[in-house]
């Protein structure tokens, strides 16, 4: 009996064992699943060259391009002065401006005409005199011909004893008189060239006196050189004035000078748009024959506004005239010098003031590159590199190098090609290869456009 149960638990575990081993052998594997990775929605922007407007901005003061500053070249009491002669007022090219009292100075001119007029009398009597004297000379030469004659015959006679010695001797006498008489004359006419000259002489300094007189009449008398605005005036008819003192004030209105500071690296990147600079590339050497900018550049090419700070939505047309020669010590930055034509008559304020001296304005300048260049968003720089989307939809890191930024524009000198898909989304984590879904942006590509023209999008 102890046996027999010892043979069916054999049984048994024998049986639960062999059940398991099939168990096993007919077990399936869990089935898996096929992996499906989510790709990332992006926005991309096709590279493409676009002519791009490049510009510097900078803020500065308008000054006049002419001022008058009226200095009394001579004193006296102003006995007129024009109506409109105060701060402010508008005054067209010659109109009389300022009348000093020309008394004193109009008898100094009279006084130096009766002077001129004397002195030319007494050259009318010298050469007068003088060709008296030369008559006189040639008579008296004549007799004294003759007295010579006569003493050669005294002395014949005189040889031969037909003519005593006394005799001789008076006709000696005689002819030494007319000799000194002739010698009289031509000492006279020897001293007319002197006279002449101190006569000469004299007149000069009459007629310089005459024209001092007229310049000091002139200098009595102001009129206008040019239309113009009176900035100061400080006198008042009746005043007495010196000489050296400032009378009045007045600024040239047919051109004004706005003086901005500019960032050199923005300057240098406009200028070299321009036909005929150095090229870049070659470390900014100038062409052969390349001396001044100033004569070579033609610097009207440029587009030049100017904004009064006050009116921003006005603008004025004008030219960049010169660069200074240093750079301002306090904010180390180039001073150009922009020149505006008709500031007057062609404002219209209230909405377009005209630029008045000490105005504070904001100026730009503007060129267009010579090519199209490569440029992107400058938000699609991260840290030197892009962002790209290859031919397999997946993430490329591609380093770039900057030719220059300009706001939210970005001119890409190497590491891009057109036709390159660029990122405009910032990618974090931005890891190499990962799977994207690109979707082109056009909003992003016309705004491009605009700026790249420089138009407001």
């Amino acid at each position: 009996m102890h046996r027999r149960h010892k043979f069916i638990l054999a049984l048994t575990l024998i049986a639960g064992i062999a059940f398991v081993v099939v168990m096993i052998k007919l077990k399936q594997p869990p089935e898996r699943a096929a992996e499906q990775v989510a790709a990332t929605p992006v926005r991309i922007l096709e590279v493409a060259p676009l002519t791009v407007r490049i510009e510097t901005r900078g803020f500065g003061q308008v000054l006049p391009a002419r001022s008058w500053k009226a200095v009394a070249n001579v004193g006296g009491r102003i006995t007129w002065k024009h109506p409109d002669l105060e701060s402010g007022n508008l005054i067209s090219e010659g109109t009389r401006l300022l009348q000093i009292d020309p008394t004193r100075y109009e008898l100094a001119e009279a006084s130096a005409r009766a002077d001129i007029a004397g002195l030319e009398a007494e050259q009318q009597q010298l050469d007068q005199e003088e060709q008296n004297t030369q008559a006189l000379l040639e008579l008296e030469n004549r007799r004294l011909a003759l007295a010579q004659r006569e003493l050669q015959r005294a002395k014949t006679l005189a040889d031969s004893g037909s003519l005593s010695q006394t005799r001789l001797d008076e006709q000696l006498r005689a002819t030494l008189q007319q000799q000194q008489a002739v010698q009289s004359l031509k000492n006279q006419l020897n001293l007319i060239p002197v006279r002449k000259k101190t006569l000469n002489a004299r007149l000069a300094r009459s007629e310089s006196a005459l024209a001092g007189a007229r310049e000091d009449l002139e200098d009595a008398r102001f009129e206008a050189p040019w239309d113009l605005r009176v900035h100061q005036s400080d006198i008042e008819t009746g005043q007495q004035v010196n000489p050296g003192q400032t009378l009045f004030v007045a600024d040239d209105i047919t051109a004004a000078e706005a003086t901005v500071q500019l960032e050199m690296s923005e300057l240098r990147n406009v200028l070299y748009q321009i036909p005929g600079a150095p090229d870049p590339g070659n470390n900014g050497e100038a062409s052969p024959g390349f001396t001044d900018f100033h004569q070579k550049l033609p610097l009207d090419s440029l587009t030049v506004r100017v904004h009064p700070t006050g009116a921003p939505d006005s603008h004025w047309t004008g030219t960049l005239t010169r660069i200074t020669g240093s750079l301002d010590p306090a904010t180390r930055t180039i001073q150009a010098v922009i020149t505006v034509d008709e500031p007057y008559r062609s404002a219209n304020p209230p909405a377009r003031p005209p630029l008045v001296r000490n105005m504070f304005v904001q100026a730009t300048i503007a060129a267009l590159t010579n090519e199209p260049v490569l440029v992107v968003p400058a938000s699609a720089i991260h840290q030197g590199e892009v962002y790209l989307a290859n031919g397999n939809d997946r993430l490329q890191r591609q380093p770039v190098s900057l030719a220059w930024q300009q706001g939210e524009l970005a001119v890409v000198s190497g590491g891009l090609k057109p036709g390159d898909q660029l990122i405009l989304d910032d990618l974090i984590p931005a890891i190499e290869g990962t799977l994207l879904s690109p979707q082109p942006d056009e909003n992003t590509r016309q705004w491009l456009q605009k700026m790249a023209a420089g138009e407001q999008p």
